[in-house]
């Protein structure tokens, strides 16, 4: 969670909202590939932290299938994030911060595990929350 928080400060550089994302291999013990918001910075509304490490993760492996990785991210993910996660086959999500309006991993939706689905990741909450969510908020503050 350390180098999530270390990339969600990242984001802040081009004007994000400071989300951090790291994916881990399978054996847990090397960052595949990691992501920070960068909607502002491209103007691409899909550049959620989540979904630049899992494309960056795909393609370090050569597979859309994360299966075995785990993906550790500093705030609960959405909806988007959470269907590329399910879609994608890792196999634990580790956040940090809680999402109460928007956030798709228990909080408001429940999407990564929903039964229907036909893959759902172990789930992990509350990673160094604290810290996550005091990220947050000194960025929406400043603004």
């Amino acid at each position: 969670m350390r180098l999530a928080l270390d990339e969600a400060s990242l984001a802040v550089r081009g004007g994000d909202v400071p989300v951090g994302a790291v994916m881990l291999s399978p054996d847990g013990t090397t960052a595949l590939a990691t992501g920070h918001n960068e909607r502002e910075a491209t103007g691409d509304p899909t550049a959620h932290a989540e979904v630049l490490a899992l494309r960056r993760a795909a393609a370090e492996l050569g597979s859309w299938r994360l299966t075995g990785c785990t993906l550790v991210v500093t705030l609960e993910p959405c909806t988007m994030c959470a269907g590329a996660i399910v879609q994608s086959r890792v196999d634990r999500l580790v956040y940090g911060a809680r999402d109460e309006k928007a956030g798709a991993a228990g909080s408001l939706w429940d999407v990564v595990r929903d039964r229907r689905l036909n893959h759902r990741p172990e789930v992990i909450g509350g990673v160094l929350d604290e810290e996550c969510a005091r990220l947050l908020t000194d960025f929406f503050q400043s603004r």
